[in-house]
């Protein structure tokens, strides 16, 4: 369970409380600021500090080692500011004063070289002097990647652009801010295939996913993620007491079922009863690099009649899959919950390869419960899901940027 969707209205008599509980943002103040270096497992950076329970809105993760400023607190995360106007939250734990460091102000931008490897990806990469935060989203229609590069000011005088390169289109900047560097790189293809961002030295490096020469199921790798697990047991049915942990596991097995019987190649986060925290997901993900993610889920709501399927992106390149496998599993006698975006769940925020999060059914819904129950309907569902990403195939191979 993830994600059940309330409607919270807000009367005049509310209006007290809703103020006491907010929490204000401290000014800048120049005299506390300090700097260090980002730390820890996948440092994130966020919009601000949320009030819902999946927590504040993510804007994405950022590399360790990277130089910071912070300017104040707010509950459990740190402000920093990433330029002259912006800043943005990141978790504590995840900063490391450094009082030995040399702060270079403004950063410059070096060379940039583009090249495509021997393997899946096209390679950028950029010189800087110091280490810097950035943000990254994808944009469609057409497809592109941009990176904004806080606290850097452009030297780059020149962008080498080799004739291997294969899903690199083009590759440009804007210096929109005196302070922040706008990288820009365009597609080839309509369809996001992924893309990883670090440091290599102080130079960064972008790593771009190029679509598959084949877009097929035997020529890709699923990885199929059961949500929950070990002492992390999810929702409960009303009705039966089903354990969410224990029927995701049987819903991923079924899938890694169909997929090979479709001659894919799946890696499988869990195959028993285990205790596996999102983060280290998440980075087992990355390391096995897989060209899509389903991670399943059973959905709960306060709200008993409540019922259906749904399916969860967060960046837009990665929508369409979302999209598919919700028409195919609807179209099996199920009800639509709904197709969702911006979704801040940690499994849906890596931009490394597509992923799609599916919420099968509600645990808390008397008639979900007895189908999630009967192994007749797992087995459909990971036919209708396998359905959906050929749907989705079959939509890529023909789609132009």
């Amino acid at each position: 369970m993830l994600c059940p969707i309330f409607l919270i209205v807000f009367t005049a008599c509310s209006q007290s409380a809703e103020k006491k509980e907010t929490t204000q943002i401290p000014p800048i103040q120049k005299d506390t600021a300090w700097w260090g270096k980002t730390t820890g497992k996948l440092p994130a950076l966020l919009y601000g500090d949320g009030t819902d329970r999946l927590g504040g809105a993510t804007i994405g993760y950022i590399d360790t080692g990277v130089v910071c400023k912070v300017i104040g607190q707010v509950k459990k995360f740190y402000q920093l500011q990433l330029s002259q106007y912006h800043t943005a939250l990141i978790d504590t734990a995840m900063m490391q004063r450094d009082t030995v460091l040399q702060i270079i102000q403004p950063v410059l931008s070096g060379s940039w070289k583009a090249w495509g490897t021997d393997s899946c990806y096209d390679i950028v990469t950029i010189h800087l002097n110091q280490k810097v935060p950035y943000t990254s989203y994808m944009e469609v229609n057409p497809s592109a990647i941009k990176i904004k590069l806080y606290g850097v000011q452009s030297n780059t005088n020149w962008i080498t652009q080799l004739q291997s390169l294969k899903e690199i289109k083009n590759l440009y900047y804007h210096q929109t801010e005196n302070d922040v560097l706008e990288v820009v790189i365009q597609l080839k293809h309509a369809q996001h295939w992924g893309y990883t961002i670090g440091y290599e030295g102080k130079k960064l490096m972008v790593k771009v996913k190029r679509q598959p020469n084949i877009v097929g199921l035997l020529h890709l790798t699923f990885a199929v993620d059961a949500g929950h697990g070990g002492t992390n047991e999810g929702a409960r049915g009303n009705v039966y007491g089903l354990v969410e942990k224990n029927y995701t596991l049987l819903f991923a097995k079924e899938l890694e079922k169909q997929l090979k019987l479709a001659h894919a190649k799946v890696i499988m986060t869990r195959t028993n009863d285990t205790t596996f925290d999102n983060k280290d997901r998440v980075l087992f993900l990355q390391q096995k690099n897989p060209d899509v993610l389903i991670s399943l889920h059973l959905n709960s709501a306060d709200d008993i009649s409540v019922n259906g399927v749904s399916t969860y992106y967060k960046h837009i390149g990665f929508r369409p899959l979302s999209q598919f496998i919700l028409k195919r599993i609807t179209a099996f006698k199920m009800n639509g919950f709904g197709n969702i975006g911006s979704f801040n769940f940690a499994l849906n925020a890596p931009t490394d390869f597509v992923n799609c999060l599916v919420e099968i059914a509600f645990l808390s819904n008397k008639g979900d419960e007895i189908k999630i129950k009967n192994p007749a309907f797992r087995t459909a569902v990971a036919k209708q899901i396998v359905l959906g990403i050929k749907d989705w195939l079959r939509y890529v191979a023909t789609e132009k940027n």
